[in-house]
């Protein structure tokens, strides 16, 4: 294990967050983002669907990576279309939540959608996922819309999803 790899453990285990840096993710990174996305969701998506993804120039996809090392710590994945943009999915890994991660990951993702001449980013997020919700919020999101039902996977009761946007010219 490499010094900063472990500095980076031993960080998350005391509760401070390692340093990261955000960096375009390559299609060879979809087995990485395949195993957070395990690690994220019921039903992760394949390492072949990753690879597509990252590899198709409609797309942005931006990991966050212990500095100094390639461990992946968080990634997020958007479609751009007619200058605007959807955020298919977001992932920080489990035990690096909370610790503003995801905020700076999404910050640098919506300074290079800005780069790319996006003027708005949707995603849609269940109604449940308060953490989502309260990031989101932080990073000035406001909910457009409401899906009942959407998300079924293996519940007795649907969750709603909300759809979010975000200005960013």
């Amino acid at each position: 294990m490499l010094a900063s790899q472990f500095r980076g453990r031993i960080a998350a285990l005391f509760g401070r967050r390692p340093s990261v840096e955000v960096r375009p993710l390559e299609p060879s990174s979809a087995e990485l983002c395949y195993g957070l996305h395990r690690q994220c969701f019921a039903h992760a998506w394949s390492p072949t669907e990753f690879e597509t993804l990252t590899a198709s120039s409609a797309n942005l996809a931006d990991g966050a990576y212990i500095e100094g090392t390639n461990e992946l710590v968080g990634f997020v994945v958007s479609r751009i279309v007619a200058g605007e943009a959807e955020i298919l999915t977001i992932a920080v890994e489990p035990r690096l939540r909370g610790q503003g991660l995801g905020r700076q990951l999404l910050q640098a993702h919506m300074a290079a959608l800005v780069s790319k001449k996006v003027g708005a980013v949707f995603l849609e997020v269940e109604d449940t996922n308060a953490a989502a919700l309260a990031l989101y919020a932080r990073i000035g999101f406001e909910q457009i819309g409401r899906r009942e039902g959407y998300y079924r996977q293996g519940r007795d009761r649907p969750a709603a999803a909300l759809t979010m946007r975000k200005l960013l010219s």
